[in-house]
C-alpha cells in the first residue's frame, strides 16, 4: 500500500491522510462490547494492543471508541490525538465535563474515536478517594455514549489502583495482554484476584474473555514455553495468534500512528488484524454472520486472511 505512512507535512501532529478500510467487513456485535485492557505489569503491550485492535476493527467497518485511562497518554499519542492541555477523561471522572464533550475523531479512520488522557489524570487516584461511588464514575459516564459504538476499549495504567478499578467496573469484558516472558506470568495471579473481587462486588457482568500473547519470539524456548503455559490454563480465553516482537509496531507511535497505517503489510500489523477479526467473530450474533452488505472498501484493497496472506 503506497500511502501507508503518508502524513500531512504541514501538520505537526503528523495525522494520517485518507481513510482505510478492509475488503471484507468484520462481524458486527449484537450489542456494544466494552473491553478493559489491563495488566499491572508495565511494558507488556497494553496500549499497543488497545490501539491496534481498535484501529483494525474500525478498518473493518465497526464503530470504535478508545478511552485513554493511563496518565502517560500513550494511546492518545499513538492515535495522533491532542491531549496535553485539553479536556479529557480526567474532567469526566471529576464531573467537570460531559463525556460527549471530550470525544475526538481519529484522523485516517472511518469510525474511530478517542477520549484522551491529559496531565491532570495523574491526580485522579488521589482526587477520587473522597468521592461518592468513586469506583463507578466511569461506568456512569459511559451510559450516555455506549450505544453509539460497537466496541469500546479502555486502556489502563500499569497498576491496580482506582483508575483500573473504574475501568473494570465499567467494562463487560477483560482483555489481558501477556508478554511471552517469565515475569509476565508472575503478576497474572494478582490481576486475576482483583478481577474476581470486582466481579463479585462491583460488576457481576464482567468476564475474562480474551487473552493476547505479545512480543512473541518463536525462535526462543522461553516464548514457546510461556505460550504453552497460557494455552493450557486459558484455552477458551486465549486468541492463539501471538503478536510477534516487531520493529514496525514499536516505530509507529513515533509517527502518531498505529501499525495499521504505518506499515499495514508488516507481520505485526497482520497479526493484530487477525486478532481483531477473531475478536469480532467471537462477538457476532450466533444466528447470523451479520455482515454489512453496503460496506464500502474502495479506498484500500487489503484483506487480512487468517493464514497471513494478503488478498
Amino acid at each position: 500500500m503506497a500511502d501507508s505512512r503518508e502524513t500531512n507535512a504541514g501538520n505537526s501532529n503528523n495525522k494520517v491522510v485518507g481513510v482505510r478500510r478492509l475488503k471484507e467487513a468484520m462481524a458486527k456485535p449484537a450489542s456494544t462490547r466494552i473491553f478493559t485492557v489491563a495488566n499491572q505489569k508495565g511494558g507488556v503491550g497494553k496500549t499497543t494492543t488497545t490501539v491496534n485492535i481498535a484501529a483494525a476493527l474500525s478498518m473493518g467497518g465497526l464503530r470504535v471508541l478508545v478511552i485513554d485511562l493511563d496518565p502517560q497518554g500513550n494511546a492518545s499519542t499513538a492515535l495522533g490525538v491532542p491531549h496535553r492541555d485539553i479536556a479529557g477523561i480526567y474532567d469526566v471522572l471529576m464531573g467537570d465535563q460531559p463525556i460527549t464533550a471530550v470525544v475526538q475523531k481519529v484522523a485516517g479512520f472511518p469510525s474511530l474515536d478517542c477520549i484522551p488522557s491529559n496531565s491532570s489524570l495523574a491526580n485522579a487516584e488521589v482526587n477520587l478517594v473522597s468521592m461518592v461511588a468513586r469506583e463507578l464514575r466511569l461506568k456512569e459516564a459511559l451510559v450516555e455514549i455506549s450505544p453509539n459504538y460497537d466496541y469500546i476499549f479502555i486502556d489502563c495504567p500499569p497498576s491496580l489502583g482506582l483508575l483500573t478499578i473504574n475501568a473494570l467496573a465499567a467494562a463487560r469484558e477483560l482483555l489481558i495482554p501477556i508478554q511471552t516472558e517469565y515475569y509476565a506470568l508472575e503478576g497474572l495471579s494478582q490481576l486475576l484476584e482483583t478481577y474476581g473481587i470486582v466481579k463479585k462486588r462491583l460488576n457481576a457482568n464482567l468476564d475474562l474473555s480474551t487473552i493476547v500473547l505479545t512480543m512473541f519470539d518463536g525462535r526462543t524456548r522461553l516464548s514457546n514455553d510461556v505460550a504453552a503455559n497460557v494455552r493450557s490454563h486459558f484455552p477458551k480465553e486465549l486468541i492463539d495468534i501471538p503478536i510477534p516482537r516487531a520493529v514496525r509496531v514499536s516505530e509507529a507511535p513515533s509517527y502518531s500512528q498505529t501499525v495499521m497505517t504505518y506499515d499495514p503489510l508488516s507481520p505485526g500489523a497482520i497479526a493484530y488484524m487477525q486478532v481483531a477479526r477473531e475478536i469480532a467473530e467471537r462477538g457476532k450474533p450466533k444466528e447470523e454472520a451479520n455482515f454489512d452488505s453496503n460496506f464500502d472498501s474502495n479506498v484500500v484493497n487489503i484483506n487480512y486472511k487468517r493464514d497471513g496472506e494478503i488478498a
